[in-house]
């Protein structure tokens, strides 16, 4: 099962997360590779996956291919409106384009993680 996970963390964090992976070069065979998406705020990551994306995201989850119109149709939105949120996490690299037409997210869940301090 593969998992979209995603986080708040700054460029540097995402950085060296990135060059502690790449330093990783004994995997085993059965280890399965971790997909994440970062972003360096909670407003950030709230604008792009605002409630109707993200229920476009939970839709697709495992789907594989869809055109924006089915998509439209999972969610019970009107095509414009759904595609200009499928514009915007294609844009995001929340979803991709399928090889042979529409949108895929290629997961089959999606993980949140990260820490919210309290204000200062």
């Amino acid at each position: 099962m593969a998992t979209l996970k995603v986080k708040i963390e700054s460029l540097e964090e995402t950085m060296a997360a990135f060059a502690d992976a790449f330093r990783v070069t004994d995997l085993q065979d059965d280890q399965v590779g971790e997909y994440s998406l970062s972003f360096p705020s909670w407003d950030l990551m709230h604008k792009v996956l605002a409630p109707k994306r993200l229920d476009i995201v939970k839709a697709m989850a495992g789907q594989g291919p869809l055109s924006i119109r089915e998509v439209a149709r999972r969610v019970n939105r009107d095509f414009k409106g759904v595609h200009a949120d499928v514009d915007k996490l294609l844009k995001s690299g929340v979803i991709d384009r399928a090889e042979r037409g529409g949108v895929i997210f290629p997961y089959d869940r999606i993980h949140f993680e990260f820490d919210i301090d309290a204000a200062a």
